[in-house]
């Protein structure tokens, strides 16, 4: 069988930067990346306003901190687990056990259902504590277009992980032949 499972008869090759660059799940993990670096940035840089009367900031999210506190905290940790996975994408054609490809494969499956799901919390959230922000709060409306960005944005993460654990279901059910081919024609999985 040539080719074999994602480059699983290619195992040990050298690293091939622009194979890596055109498959589809490294585009989406890159735009999943710039997403979350979007997200979070709005909110740490505009996301917090200060009243002259009062001491602390508040969050421009209906004064609620635990909604900037979300956004920040699920747009830095999706942003580390797309480096993570990109890291794996980079190292998949290394691995040459089916068994271990199944396993990361999975992995991803698992996390980017994960993620998606934890962004439509998010952007849920958000957009529901914007919409009962009180207007007096923010009279100059200052930061309303990062709020607005970072809803936005996590909208759109909803479909950029969900799209990455569908192709991840895709690479599974290949894995899954190629292990199936394998066994059943053992002479023709060796070189």
């Amino acid at each position: 069988m040539e080719g074999g499972a994602y480059g699983a008869g290619k195992a040990g090759g050298a690293f091939d930067p622009y194979t890596l660059v055109r498959q589809p799940h490294t585009i989406l993990r890159v735009v999943s990346w710039v997403f979350s670096i979007v997200v979070f940035g709005s909110i740490v840089n505009e996301g917090y306003l200060n009243n002259p009367e009062e001491e602390e900031e508040f969050c421009i999210y209906n004064r609620n901190p635990n909604a900037c506190s979300y956004g920040v905290t699920v747009g830095v940790l999706a942003f580390l687990t797309c480096l993570l996975y990109l890291a794996l994408d980079a190292y998949f054609p290394q691995i040459s056990s089916v068994k271990d490809r199944k396993k990361a494969v999975l992995s991803d499956i698992g996390v980017s259902a994960f993620w998606a799901f934890f962004w439509f919390v998010g952007f849920c959230f958000l957009a529901n504590q914007w919409q009962v922000s009180k207007p007096k709060d923010n009279p100059l409306n200052e930061g309303t277009d990062a709020a607005r960005a970072a809803i936005a944005f996590s909208f759109f993460s909803i479909f950029t992980w969900s799209l990455t654990a569908a192709l991840a279901v895709r690479r599974f059910k290949e894995l899954t032949f190629q292990e199936e081919y394998n066994t059943l024609f053992p002479a023709s999985a060796q070189p």
